[in-house]
Formats: C-alpha cells, structure tokens, sequence
C-alpha cells in the first residue's frame, strides 16, 4: 500500500502550505512511507485526483485544495479530515493502515466494504 499526499509546490496559500507542511511533516516524524505527488507540475496528477475524488466530498465551489490523501486508489480525505484522525489519535486508521483507536475512517471503511466483497 503506498500512501500518496497530493500537493501544491507552488501556491500563494499560506494556509495550504502549512497543511502540507502538516501532513508531510507527521508523516515523516512516524517514520510511515508516503509518496508526494506535486499537483502544480504534472497535469495528469491533478486531473487524477479531481476525479478520484468522491463527489459528495468535493468543494460547493471550485477545485479541491491540496493536499488530498489517498492510499493507493483510495480516498482517504482532506487536511480537515487528516487534522480530526490526528487528534482522535487514529491516523493509521484514516489512512487504512490499521487502527490507533476503535474509530475508523471513510477510507478504512472503504477497505473494510472492498475486502468483504472478495
């Protein structure tokens, strides 16, 4: 499974930077792999992850803002919904890698439905 973080290199946004900022850096500080996929240089990438993104948790208006998280095809979510994993103290649960706390998240739950199915 590789976790991949959708970012902007270049953005005007401070808040979008130190979202990224974020997520990478609490990757990296507990040691779990990810892959950083820069949305500002390939094209393709960005058309990707607009479109795997699940409709009913796009923006009202506009484009999705960096960084989105998948793990592997799957949607695992936004910085709010990384933000929330991380203070029920359930990140690895969020990122379908397994379970900090009894709560799961809409990723974890999408590898629970898809796993039933086989």
């Amino acid at each position: 499974m590789v976790i991949r973080v959708y970012i902007a290199s270049s953005t005007p946004s401070v808040a979008v930077k130190k979202h990224q900022q974020d997520v990478v850096g609490f990757l990296e500080a507990n040691q779990i792999s990810f892959q950083e996929v820069d949305i500002t240089m390939l094209e393709e990438q960005r058309l990707w992850m607009n479109q795997n993104i699940p409709q009913e948790r796009r923006p009202k208006r506009g484009n999705p803002l960096p960084p989105q998280i998948f793990n592997e095809n799957h949607y695992c979510g936004a910085y709010e919904d990384f933000f929330q994993a991380k203070e029920d103290n359930s990140v690895l649960a969020f990122l379908g890698l397994g379970s900090q706390s009894s709560g799961k998240s809409e990723c974890q739950d999408t590898w629970d439905a898809e796993s039933a199915a086989l």
